[in-house]
């Protein structure tokens, strides 16, 4: 059974417009202008946060994450990789492939061999603060 009293329609007058009011805050408190429009300047742009979202959607999965960990130690091949996260090299190299076009990680040839590292010192930052941050206690 919906109850109708609980959702109300508001009169389209009421509701927030783009052209309208950047923010239209329902607490009474004092507002500072200034800093409002200080801030929409700093918002992130739409292209960035698809751009970040679909970085962090990355590192999203638990293999991949694991990967990353081992490469935070030292670099290392697909079948040591493998070896280390108990997975096929197949599906290693399948992480490796996603990992590598979100340049997170990047690897050079030896010969026959290929190694595989993380990219530079913002992914093994990025990594090593989540990992103290879940370390922490409250």
């Amino acid at each position: 059974m919906s109850n109708s009293n609980s959702l109300s329609a508001q009169p389209p007058d009421s509701v927030p417009s783009p052209l309208a009011e950047p923010l239209n805050c329902t607490v009474q408190h004092p507002v500072n202008l200034g800093n409002v429009r200080h801030l929409q300047q700093k918002i992130l742009d739409l292209n960035k946060a698809q751009q970040m979202a679909e970085f962090f959607s990355l590192l999203g999965d638990t293999n991949r994450l694991r990967i990353l960990s081992m490469l935070a130690v030292q670099e290392l091949c697909v079948c040591d990789l493998a070896a280390a996260v108990e997975m096929s090299e197949s599906a290693v190299s399948h992480q490796l492939r996603a990992l590598r076009a979100m340049r997170l990680v990047g690897y050079r040839k030896q010969g026959r061999n290929v190694f595989y590292s993380l990219k530079d010192h913002h992914v093994f930052n990025l990594y090593r603060e989540v990992a103290e941050h879940l370390d922490e206690e409250d």
